[in-house]
């Protein structure tokens, strides 16, 4: 029912920051060059966000790339109407702005300023909560980036900030930097991360587990394959979800497009039994386990969700708070989608499983 609060707050990370447990993603808000089928428009995307604010929800996450800025002139047309200080509002910055300007790309000094500014006045804001990285950029050294999200911080522009799609070295590069030249630290990263998208917690989750870094998962339900909503042997036709519209053209299939056929295999099948029963159990739906999966996980504060209707957004949400999974549940669904040790991680893992010292947690 909306009005209810259905969602808890943790901390962002070693920062003091307080975020709700479901943060609101918005690559579904803006039409402007989308392909993807069912973006929301600018009445849309107001709707859904005064039902997450309703819902206690207070973080909020776009990206300058999203629909060209659409997804953040949204937000700013919506949050000019709001009080400011009751939100997070986080963006990401890295990505080729599509307008022939070879200096609109990357994480350099010039590009992270210059985008800044542009995100600030679509958002209609004068400060942001947490500016991630989008990606890695190989051509600029990262001392500059960090450097320049450092003095964004200290001239109050930026509260924290933060990275998204990483490797394990180059997260630990990043928070090894920050320490030698004595900057403002990074506090989290958004990674995809979901039930069939785990290899993360090979390095990338070690070193935030190690450096005490909040993990943001994206794309929690996989692109629709972990709501239940798909049956064996049936092809979903182009207009059931995310998945479906791939399914009809596979050279669709990237990570937060995933395609039906890349996981159709008995091993799926099991998983969604199980999810299934699981779901029956607490009287919950499929996508609620998969993201409870993920909010039971250490290290995650927020998961971040995508929705393109008011029924999605309300289905999400029961995830956020009132109930949890069992540890042997929790414990079942992990060896259902273990991704299986590759060298040398089930080595390090076996010769040290008797090396435990509460000191080096």
């Amino acid at each position: 029912m909306a009005g209810d609060i259905c969602v808890e707050y943790n901390f962002l990370g070693q920062s003091g920051l307080r975020v709700s447990n479901i943060c609101l993603g918005t690559m579904t808000f803006g039409e402007r060059g989308a392909q993807r089928p069912k973006q929301l428009n600018e009445e849309q995307a107001h709707k859904v966000l005064d039902r997450f604010v309703e819902k206690g929800g207070n973080f909020i996450d776009t990206a300058d790339k999203y629909q060209h800025g659409q997804s953040e002139e949204y937000i700013g047309t919506w949050l000019k109407g709001q009080p400011r200080e009751s939100v997070a509002i986080a963006t990401k910055v890295r990505n080729d702005m599509n307008d022939g300007n070879q200096n609109r790309r990357g994480l350099s000094r010039r590009h992270i300023t210059s985008e800044l500014e542009k995100s600030l006045e679509r958002l209609q804001t004068n400060y942001l909560d947490l500016y991630q990285t989008h990606e890695w950029d190989t051509a600029t050294p990262i001392e500059e980036t960090l450097r320049t999200l450092d003095d964004l911080v200290r001239c109050g522009k930026v509260r924290y900030f933060g990275a998204s799609n990483l490797a394990g070295y180059q997260l630990q590069k990043i928070v090894d930097t920050t320490k030698h030249l004595n900057l403002n630290p990074l506090i989290s990263i958004q990674q995809q991360y979901n039930l069939l998208a785990r290899t993360s917690e090979y390095e990338v989750f070690e070193v935030c587990k190690h450096e005490r870094l909040a993990v943001l998962p994206w794309s929690p339900l996989k692109g629709g394959l972990l709501t239940g909503k798909y049956e064996r042997g049936v092809s979903p036709p182009a207009t059931q979800g995310r998945a479906g519209w791939v399914n009809q053209d596979l050279s669709r299939a990237i990570e937060s497009h995933p395609s039906l056929t890349q996981y159709d295999n008995e091993s799926y099948w099991q998983l969604v039994d199980y999810m299934k029963a699981t779901a029956a159990k607490y009287g919950k739906s499929v996508g609620q386990v998969a993201l409870r999966w993920l909010l039971q996980k250490p290290a995650v504060p927020s998961v971040v969700i995508g929705v393109t209707s008011l029924a999605q957004l309300d289905d999400n949400m029961g995830a956020g708070t009132g109930w949890k999974l069992s540890v042997e549940e929790m414990a079942k669904l992990d060896e259902l989608t273990h991704p299986g040790w590759i060298y040398p991680y089930g080595r390090l893992i076996s010769m040290n499983r008797d090396r435990v010292n509460p000191f080096m947690a």
